[in-house]
């Protein structure tokens, strides 16, 4: 009897279970009730008592064995059949490209431009798109008959009748935050100011109803126009290189006395033109009087960057308007 169980015992090791059919075959020929594992158990009455626990022990270790064997082949069957591709599937081809969200051209330039200014010793306020005539115009110098309180120029939310400072408008420049820092934060005050401005202009490859500033403004004792023309300097070389060409030219802003713009080539050696890229200034003695500080005792100079322009510069674009139409083949160029 032990022989036969050693038999059978090689003959299930033996078997080749390769599909489903043949897996079937296995279950009928070894572990259904005719099979050749339950009458090898029927047997059991004609082995002498005295063998009857070593031939029952042989016995169930062959029928561990078939139920085994089935098992994993059954599992082994079911996992190739999950990974069974359709006459339609090419596994070889490759994997179609997955678009990835960027950081806008705009965003990148500003958080060039912040870093640079953290390097220069300078920290970030901010402040609202909205803003009264106080804060956008009257502290800032702006005299009542000023161009740029007329309503070519600003978005007016709300215009009184008589009473310019009930006016509400969507601020257009971000110089209101540098009297809300003055009169909330005493000297020394060393801010820059990032926003949306808006103005009511022709939209041009040059200009935009809607654009992005950084307002800078330091504050403190003996602050001298030399160390402003020094810090848009080293700002200017920070951003575009030490070998970039800019001029500084002498200017007017309300806000500011004296003043000045700087410009940088934009385009070839012999093929370019000269692009404004800031309005600065020493902030003027009535700005400060306005906020409370004593123009005998402290001085100040301000600017104010269109990021929009150095981001032109920065990327070589030709057209402001580029940056706010969201062309997917545009923006895909500053997705590395």
């Amino acid at each position: 009897m032990i022989d036969q169980i050693k038999d059978l015992k090689k003959e299930i090791e033996s078997t080749e279970i390769t599909d489903e059919d043949s897996l079937e075959t296995f279950r009928l020929t070894y572990l259904s009730r005719k099979g050749k594992v339950q009458s090898m158990f029927g047997q059991m009455g004609k082995v002498p008592k005295e063998n009857r626990a070593v031939v029952g022990k042989a016995m169930n270790e062959v029928k561990q064995l078939a139920e085994s064997r089935f098992q994993d082949a059954k599992d082994t069957l079911n996992r190739r059949e999950d990974q069974i591709f359709s006459a339609t599937d090419d596994i070889t081809l490759p994997v179609a490209p997955a678009y990835t969200g960027s950081l806008h051209p705009l965003t990148k330039t500003l958080n060039e431009m912040k870093q640079i200014f953290f390097r220069l010793g300078f920290d970030v306020a901010d402040g609202p798109e909205i803003e009264d005539d106080f804060h956008n115009f009257t502290a800032l110098n702006f005299p009542p008959d000023h161009p740029a309180r007329d309503m070519q120029d600003t978005f007016f939310i709300y215009k009184s009748d008589d009473d310019s400072s009930e006016d509400l408008v969507m601020r257009t420049h971000t110089s209101p935050v540098q009297i809300r820092l003055m009169k909330d934060t005493p000297p020394p005050i060393r801010s820059v100011i990032p926003g949306r401005v808006f103005r009511n202009e022709a939209v041009t490859a040059k200009s935009y109803f809607q654009f992005n500033q950084m307002e800078g403004l330091f504050v403190d004792k003996k602050v001298t126009m030399g160390e402003l023309i020094e810090t848009l300097v080293m700002f200017a070389k920070m951003m575009y290189g030490t070998d970039v060409k800019y001029r500084v030219r002498p200017s007017f802003f309300p806000f500011t006395e004296p003043s000045i713009e700087m410009d940088v080539w934009w385009g070839s050696e012999f093929d370019g033109q000269w692009l404004e890229i800031l309005g600065a200034g020493m902030v003027d003695p009535n700005v400060f009087e306005s906020v409370g500080l004593d123009p005998e005792q402290y001085t100040g100079y301000a600017f104010g960057m269109g990021v929009d322009r150095i981001a032109m510069l920065r990327y070589g674009i030709d057209d402001i308007r580029t940056l706010y139409e969201n062309d997917i083949r545009f923006l895909n160029q500053f997705s590395a």
